[in-house]
């Protein structure tokens, strides 16, 4: 029963969230669900994102006429959280999922490109004598990786280093022609970069308990099988549309709930002043036929701050604020996207994509997308969607230092070669090009301890938080739940005085 002093509370806390205002810099997800939660209390909040185009490392390209992904593609469905959100904004009937015919392998030397072993996990075999893994692998590698169950378990400490578990305990073959494709897809990384305990957590428990990594494997595939037959579905999946809508929707919604923002607008700096801030931006509207060489910076103020950018970036806005040091090395990352007229790809050679062996090939993946969703084979009326990548942890995109029309020419090659069909010039409608600065990978050793650091400094500082795959960890189902946590913690501050 509500009674007289809880109508009074509750509309006290009303009329203190009408009066405070956030400001959220950066427009990726992180920024637009932060944004969004201050906004369905009644925060005023205005959003300034330095592009012209919401979505971060979610992109769209028009390929004559058909839109389509050219940055995050889909979202793991662990937790929950995409699906949820997806639902809050009305999306849940574009949901799909991809085709399982899943990735292939190419470039391991001697071997011919060949479909990825299933019932592994991050390429580790749980039987390394199945056929599909010792096409790879060959006999050697084979009887190799099963010394794995002849040697004492790990029992005292932890390998931290994927790579270096791997190695020792099933050989260079495993690490070098299973594992290391799949983490330079994934992570951008070398396995012995890749934390285990973030990459594949309870692995190393589960070798203490099975006695060898094999086991260890086959224990964790089967705990996964049991989960998917009590909550069965996709571990992956994506919006009829592509992810673009997820970012339409949210700012649709942000809007609707009285949020303002304004894209083209660079934030240039950060101001403490009393219990708030003042957040000094500049605008890509400025007057053309102005005399001064630089335009003069708007001012609003914010009795709260959120930072959603890159990490260099974020780093750079609050060095007044807090000494962070200089952001750890990030992977440069360039995805071309090619329109292609081919009816030799109708038949999907390669299945859903192609992972390279590292040192093969320049390129380190290919989506065949049109292969992976189906929404978008139909959308692409026989026309066939292939997205390049370039680029990972420690070294350039091939395509970095080249024009349009030669990246687009590189990634046609790359493809051809990956795909095992030949793909002639005439063969390519249109292309485009979308390069990112990942963020580094939470998987690598360390991330976890300075995104702690991060987060802790950050914490110290009132009506301040950051967000974003470089605090959170990389993908939706990361940055979603910790924007929502940061935007409470940042909403108590402000209501509950």
């Amino acid at each position: 029963m509500t009674t007289d002093r809880d109508e009074e509370a509750t509309a006290e806390l009303a009329e203190r969230a009408a009066e405070r205002h956030v400001v959220v810099v950066g427009g990726g997800i992180g920024g637009l669900v932060a944004a969004r939660e201050f906004a369905k209390v009644g925060i005023r909040v205005t959003l300034l994102e330095s592009a012209e185009m919401l979505g971060g490392a979610i992109r769209r390209a028009d390929l004559a006429g058909l839109t389509v992904d050219a940055g995050a593609e889909s979202y793991a469905t662990r937790g929950g959280h995409v699906r949820e959100l997806i639902a809050e904004l009305g999306l849940t009937d574009r949901i799909v999922t991809p085709n399982p015919a899943g990735a292939w392998l190419a470039g391991v030397p001697g071997v011919n490109p060949a479909p990825l072993p299933k019932g592994g996990i991050l390429g580790i075999p749980a039987n390394p004598f199945a056929e599909d893994v010792r096409r790879i692998i060959g006999w050697s590698g084979a009887w190799r990786a099963y010394v794995d169950r002849l040697r004492p378990p790990l029992t005292i400490g932890k390998e931290h280093s994927l790579g270096k578990l791997v190695e020792s305990r099933m050989g260079a073959k495993v690490r070098d022609r299973l594992v290391t494709p799949v983490t330079a897809g994934v992570y951008s990384a070398h396995p012995n970069d890749v934390d285990v305990e973030v990459a594949a957590p309870g692995l190393n428990e589960a070798l203490t308990r099975t006695g060898s990594l094999s086991g260890a494997v086959a224990q964790l595939v089967a705990d996964r099988a049991d989960r998917a037959k009590s909550a069965p579905g996709s571990a992956v999946e994506a919006l009829a549309g592509g992810m673009s809508t997820l970012v339409d929707a949210l700012a649709a919604d942000l809007v609707d709930l009285g949020g303002v923002i304004r894209t083209g607008a660079a934030v240039t700096a950060l101001d403490r002043t009393g219990d708030g801030w003042v957040v000094s931006f500049t605008t890509a509207d400025t007057d053309p036929d102005s005399e001064e060489s630089e335009p003069e910076p708007e001012i609003i103020a914010a009795d709260a701050v959120i930072i959603a950018t890159t990490e260099s970036d974020a780093r750079a806005l609050l060095r007044e604020q807090i000494d962070l040091g200089a952001a750890p090395e990030a992977p440069q990352i360039e995805i071309v996207s090619l329109l292609l007229d081919a009816p030799a790809l109708d038949a999907f050679p390669r299945g859903t994509g192609v992972l390279t062996a590292p040192g093969s090939l320049v390129a380190k993946a290919l989506t065949h997308a049109t292969a992976k969703w189906s929404w978008l084979r139909e959308a692409a009326g026989g026309r066939h969607i292939v997205r390049v990548s370039f680029g990972s942890q420690g070294e350039l995109p091939a395509t970095a230092e080249l024009d349009e029309e030669s990246a687009a020419r590189l990634a046609l090659q790359q493809a051809s070669a990956m795909l095992g069909v030949a793909l002639p010039s005439s063969a390519l409608i249109t292309a485009h090009r979308a390069r990112f600065t990942q963020s580094q990978p939470s998987s690598l050793i360390g991330a976890g301890e300075r995104r702690r650091a991060v987060r802790a400094a950050v914490e110290q500082i009132d009506a301040l938080a950051v967000v974003g795959a470089w605090v959170a960890g990389t993908g939706l189902a990361q940055v979603i739940p910790d924007a929502k946590l940061e935007a409470d913690r940042l909403r108590r501050a402000l209501i509950w005085v």
